[in-house]
């Protein structure tokens, strides 16, 4: 799972912060690994000697932010490396090789409005590729035609949410596809038929919070389902109770409970996907 590092490192670092703990791991030995991670064109790769990628980049700008380290980047070099990779039609590709996704629309959008360059990309484009990719369920894909899914959901939600851009959403059809993803564990699943798992206590969930419908579902059976799959004894949340865990499905989970307003935790956002105090750092101590 080396390539995976450093999307491991925001999913345990901000689960930390999330928990007040940050403080317990050593901040300058985690900035000096991430940036042995850059390349020269400005990404960033998922660990040392790997290749770049727009997902890793935007996963290291999201620890740098949670540290309070933003200051260590080039910022001009990191936007340029992502301005790069949108395509003619307003897409966005994931790396040189070309791959395009939904995902990396949002991770753009997201990634560049951290680093207050949002303006060095054709947002409108990029909104109408977003819009593009809705389909006739109120849901969205990964391109255009592809099956609605809460991943991709999110990210186009949370692309239009950061770009002013959520009155093009039928907040009402696609809260209504949202809402149905709860089933009678409690737990959400990610599309029709399918298992509940922890992650999408996030993806959807969040969803419906920025299109404000998420007193659609039943938070107290959610709430319990997320407990039910920690490991009470040796920490941890995994997809779905009794499973083995991980720190992608406690980070979603713990992201979760922190939607959910569960106490002791602090507050996230749900478009950024970082805890409220990091957003609030900065957009408004500039």
């Amino acid at each position: 799972m080396d390539h995976l590092r450093m999307n491991g490192a925001y999913w345990g670092l901000t689960t930390l912060d999330l928990l007040g703990k940050l403080d317990i791991v050593n901040a300058d030995e985690v900035i000096s690994w991430i940036m042995k991670c850059q390349h020269e064109s400005g990404g960033f790769a998922g660990n040392i000697g790997h290749d770049p990628h727009i997902l890793y980049t935007l996963s290291a700008v999201q620890v740098l932010a949670v540290s309070n380290k933003l200051d260590v980047l080039d910022t001009d070099k990191v936007a340029a490396y992502i301005t790069g990779l949108q395509n003619e039609d307003g897409s966005f590709s994931g790396d040189m090789w070309g791959e395009v996704d939904t995902r990396f629309s949002y991770i753009a959008i997201c990634c560049l409005s951290i680093l207050c360059c949002l303006d060095k990309i054709n947002v409108e484009k990029a909104v109408n590729y977003i819009l593009s990719c809705k389909n006739l369920d109120g849901g969205f894909g990964c391109t255009p035609g592809g099956e609605s899914h809460a991943g991709q959901i999110f990210c186009c939600v949370g692309a239009l949410a950061i770009t002013g851009s959520l009155h093009h959403v039928d907040k009402d059809l696609l809260g209504w596809w949202l809402c149905e993803r709860q089933v009678k564990s409690g737990g959400l699943n990610g599309r029709p038929e399918k298992l509940p798992d922890v992650c999408y206590s996030w993806w959807v969930l969040s969803s419906l919070i920025m299109i404000d419908r998420v007193h659609w579902i039943d938070k107290e059976k959610l709430v319990k389902f997320i407990l039910d799959c920690q490991d009470v004894k040796n920490g941890g949340i995994s997809d779905r109770p009794d499973d083995a865990v991980d720190v992608f499905h406690t980070y979603f989970g713990v992201a979760g409970l922190s939607l959910l307003e569960y106490p002791g935790l602090k507050a996230i956002d749900p478009a950024y996907a970082l805890p409220v105090d990091v957003i609030n750092r900065i957009f408004f101590s500039r």
